[in-house]
Order: structure tokens, then C-alpha cells, then sequence
């Protein structure tokens, strides 16, 4: 019996459980991140046009226009704020205004109030 034939054939059949074990992971995560944003998408947003709230910076992004937005949530919903000053940072808590919903309703615009 060549052992080390046998060897490389055990190997080769553990990558490929790990293979799979893995793929099937990274499949049922997909699934949930899809079914949580189906169910996003369903749900009324949290906030209403024109209230000002109190959110978490969590990071900056670059809006399409060029300027640097922070991005935050209120009860899961996403808000972009516009016009943050740079001497804040993502953990800082701040408060905005919403002044816009983009056509889903999905995440909204928000002009920044000042520091919460």
C-alpha cells in the first residue's frame, strides 16, 4: 500500500470539505443579508422629512457631487449627512435634519444641526 498516496487522497478530501463547508456558510449569509434588505425595503423608514435627529457617524463616504458625507443610522435606517464640518469624526455623535428620501425610501439625506 503506498501511504503516501493514501495520504495525499485524505488531504485532498479535507480541502474539499472545507471547501464546501465554507461555501455554505458564505451562501446562508448571503441569504440573510438579502432577506434583511428585502424586509428593509417593505418597512416604513423610521424618520419622518424635516425632524432632526441624534445619530452615530459610523463612516464618510464621497457623495457624487464630490463632497464628503457622513453616513449614520436611526433605528437601522440609513441617513447621508451633508455639510459635516471636518473636525468630525466616525464614532462622534451628531444631530441632523432629514430633507430627502432617495426613491425607495431605502435611506435618506440629512443636512448636519451640530454636534448632539
Amino acid at each position: 500500500m503506498d501511504y503516501q498516496l493514501v495520504g495525499i487522497g485524505i488531504a485532498t478530501l479535507l480541502v474539499i470539505l472545507l471547501a464546501a463547508v465554507l461555501w455554505r456558510r458564505r451562501t446562508a449569509d448571503r441569504r440573510a443579508s438579502k432577506n434583511a434588505h428585502d424586509a428593509a425595503q417593505k418597512r416604513d423608514a423610521p424618520v419622518d422629512l424635516g425632524q432632526t435627529y441624534d445619530l452615530g457617524v459610523t463612516e464618510f463616504t464621497d457623495h457624487h457631487s464630490g463632497e464628503r458625507v457622513a453616513v449614520g443610522k436611526v433605528q437601522g435606517f440609513v441617513l447621508f449627512v451633508h455639510d459635516v464640518p471636518d473636525a468630525v469624526d466616525e464614532g462622534d455623535a451628531i444631530r441632523a435634519t432629514v430633507t430627502s428620501f432617495n426613491r425607495n425610501n431605502t435611506s435618506a439625506d440629512a443636512q448636519y444641526e451640530g454636534r448632539a
